[in-house]
């Protein structure tokens, strides 16, 4: 092993272990919370070295790199590998989306919504699980249904509706992009809001029951694991600077 390889591996385990104790201290399973190793921008090499010390999931979010890194990485279907779309999708993209990648985690529009079911319809393929994306912190710049105002929460139903409507995609849950923090506990009150949306959404329409929480990164991981995280997204604490 060289350097990179032992430090990859040093801080996955690490980071799993931080994990393991986060949820012990709130009575989680630990089988309900799975680790996105976030390798976007990261050289094959890296990406590797992660697989090799037992990753199961590698979030990315540019379609083009990630057909062109996998395709250089041997049977990384056969590591029982799921590759994880986590960023904001053009349109354009979405053939590559629906080809390469086993979950998506940054729906955030209706138009969006309508346009990958058609896509996935017209090719036949199994519908694609996906988590919405919510903007629970109220930054003009993130991309999402806007739902910092609890009190409105009720006009997000109508989209809802449409969505679980959609033949080809299948929601399992709902995802947020929390702000950058210098205290990890700052964003305990938004992940507290993304968990207590898919709630309002859970008793409204009981057809469709969201168990999915996509929320909780390097910097704060640990209080999102205490709000009910069941997706983490984690990538430097784990790859490393991006190269």
């Amino acid at each position: 092993m060289n350097n990179v390889e032992v430090s990859i591996k040093q801080r996955f385990l690490e980071i799993n272990g931080a994990i393991i104790r986060a949820a012990d201290q709130v009575n989680r399973k630990i089988s309900d919370i799975k680790l996105v190793v976030v390798t976007k921008g990261q050289p094959i090499e890296k990406i590797q070295f992660v697989i090799d010390a037992g990753a199961n999931y590698l979030g990315e979010n540019y379609p083009e790199e990630t057909a062109k890194k996998f395709e250089q990485i041997e049977d990384v279907r056969s590591f029982g590998i799921h590759l994880h779309m986590i960023g904001h999708l053009q349109s354009r993209k979405i053939p590559l989306v629906i080809k390469k990648f086993d979950y998506f985690h940054a729906l955030d529009s209706k138009k969006l919504a309508e346009k990958i079911n058609n896509q996935v319809v017209q090719n036949r393929f199994e519908p694609l699980p996906v988590l919405l994306q919510f903007n629970v912190s109220g930054e003009y710049e993130k991309f999402g249904w806007n739902a910092v105002d609890e009190n409105r929460w009720p006009e997000l139903c109508d989209d809802y509706e449409v969505l679980l409507g959609l033949e080809a995609i299948k929601v399992n849950g709902l995802m947020t992009m929390p702000p950058f923090v210098n205290n990890p506990d700052e964003n305990r009150i938004y992940f507290d809001r993304l968990r207590r949306l898919m709630e309002f959404l859970n008793n409204r329409f009981s057809e469709n029951i969201l168990t999915e929480l996509s929320m909780g990164t390097s910097q704060d991981f640990e209080s999102a694991i205490y709000e009910g995280a069941t997706f983490l997204r984690i990538g430097n604490a784990i790859m490393g600077q991006r190269q």
